[in-house]
């Protein structure tokens, strides 16, 4: 990293010393087949101990398993394949980064960047690259090969350090990925399980997926001028000037491309129709009720972003003269996928770190056990709220899926807190701000992986440690900001969302 920071810094030092301590770590492919080695003696020694716990929703009893046994070593060599082609962002980089990549080929991407570049005020980038990383959750994971990488193009563009960008851009789609202006596909996922779990109190009770919409806007609004002031203060002087070899030069738009970029935009009004009579056809449940039957539109969000920039970039090379025919396309798609090597090598050894912690049920073992606790401390009140808030962004850092955590922890804290007086809902809006920022600084995200990648493009000797130590100030003050967000609703009782309620 080229860093103009000042060392007497306290901050920066500190960021610093993260840096050195995690810039010491093997690459992330030979460090995830470390881990997947360590994971294998854990599992070993806990199970000599017969650790176990109980799940608080099923009630089954949940032991650590040891995978270097007989059945253990079996499984390893059995389902490694699997392990690979079954990593979840795999299939979604890979399904996204084909229409993703006509768009780029074609030069779509890069026209339209140059078109706002160009025309955007400097000092309202940052703000632009954040808000819209918070927005494109709307299309579940895309954001982080979508919008990662055009943060990182567009401060190159605006002759800025590209890692300034991604980082802006990263704070946005996962550290952000609770806040929203539109209710998401994760609110009926959450809500569903919030209902689950306060049924076990009162079996009438319904959390509506709209429950903390309020709160989520506010949040969109307070994310994006934290992590704006954390990228202008904090980040950037401690990039300083881009001297890589890698740049972004943007020069004036041609009249091609301007004639490329009329029809790219026709097309894309075309494909949002057609998309939205797609919906429209998916979502008609029984009753009308759009919202509980999104799940069929969900399921299908990944190839229906690589057709949103598929038929957008075929449109702008026809007319701009980058798409002759069909083999250009499919050039196009050879282009892309040979840039994704790597990702595609990483995530072999990250499938198999991610299947082998799940099989050994350490991470279970240890969300639960930090549920137990927290209950055990029998705080009330805001220091209960807060203390719930901080364990679930300690458990983040091991389990990345926001409902598999709430699956656990749920049927312990909603009616816990219920007894208290305290909504589900209320529960459930504590719960997302702990599980939204930690996501940038935990290694075991599945996207974690690819973010790096990205980052290299720019900085090849770029680590862990850097990335590590770019997002650790965006975690921080993305928990502070929120939790005092949190106090502030919780002072004045202000409405969280539709159909929700702060107590009980």
């Amino acid at each position: 990293m080229q860093s103009t920071s000042k060392e007497n810094s306290i901050v920066d030092r500190w960021l610093n010393r993260v840096e050195r301590v995690g810039n010491k770590l093997p690459q992330p492919i030979i460090l995830f087949f470390i881990l997947a080695g360590l994971i294998l003696v854990i599992s070993w020694f806990i199970s000599l101990f017969n650790v176990a716990v109980q799940h608080p929703g099923t009630g089954e009893t949940i032991q650590a398993i040891n995978l270097l046994s007989k059945s253990g070593i079996q499984r390893i060599f059995t389902e490694a394949v699997s392990n690979f082609t079954q990593f979840a962002p795999l299939g979604v980089v890979l399904v996204a980064m084909l229409g993703v990549g006509v768009a780029d080929k074609s030069g779509l991407i890069t026209a339209v960047l140059k078109k706002l570049v160009m025309g955007a005020p400097d000092r309202y980038i940052t703000a632009v690259v954040v808000f819209a990383g918070i927005m494109s959750n709307l299309a579940l994971d895309a954001g982080y090969v979508v919008l990662v990488p055009l943060g990182a193009i567009i401060f190159a563009a605006k002759n800025r350090h590209p890692l300034v960008g991604l980082a802006a851009a990263f704070a946005g789609v996962s550290g952000g990925f609770s806040a929203n202006l539109i209710i998401s596909a994760l609110d009926p996922l959450l809500a569903g399980l919030s209902t689950e779990a306060a049924q076990l109190i009162d079996k009438s009770y319904t959390v509506v997926p709209s429950a903390n919409w309020w709160f989520m806007i506010a949040s969109t609004f307070l994310v994006t001028i934290i992590g704006t002031w954390v990228t202008e203060k904090i980040v950037a002087p401690r990039f300083g000037e881009y001297h890589g070899e890698h740049s972004e030069e943007m020069d004036k738009i041609t009249s091609k491309e301007e004639t490329g970029m009329k029809s790219a935009f026709i097309w894309t009004i075309i494909t949002v129709i057609g998309i939205a009579l797609l919906a429209h056809f998916l979502l008609r449940g029984e009753n009308g009720d759009l919202i509980k039957t999104i799940t069929p539109f969900v399921n299908g969000m990944v190839p229906l972003i690589a057709i949103f920039f598929f038929i957008p970039g075929l449109a702008y090379g026809k007319k701009a003269g980058t798409i002759d025919n069909s083999d250009d396309v499919a050039d196009f798609f050879d282009e892309t996928m040979s840039d994704m090597g790597g990702y595609i090598a990483l995530a072999f050894a990250a499938g198999q770190f991610v299947a082998y912690f799940s099989w050994s049920n350490l991470g279970t073992i240890l969300a639960i056990k930090g549920a137990d606790f927290l209950q055990a401390i029998n705080f009330t009140g805001l220091p209960l709220i807060l203390v719930f808030i901080l364990v679930a962004a300690i458990i983040n850092v091991f389990i990345g899926s926001a409902t598999a955590k709430w699956a656990i922890m749920a049927p312990v804290f909603v009616p816990m807190l219920m007894q208290l007086n305290y909504s589900p809902e209320f529960a459930q809006m504590a719960y997302r701000i702990g599980d939204s920022t930690t996501n940038i600084i935990s290694p075991l995200m599945p996207y974690f992986a690819i973010i790096i990648s990205f980052a290299k493009k720019y900085d090849k000797d770029l680590g862990i440690g850097t990335l590590i130590s770019t997002m650790l100030p965006y975690s921080v003050a993305f928990f502070i900001g929120w939790a005092i967000l949190l106090v502030i609703w919780f002072i004045f009782n202000i409405p969280i969302g539709p159909g929700g309620t702060l107590f009980y």
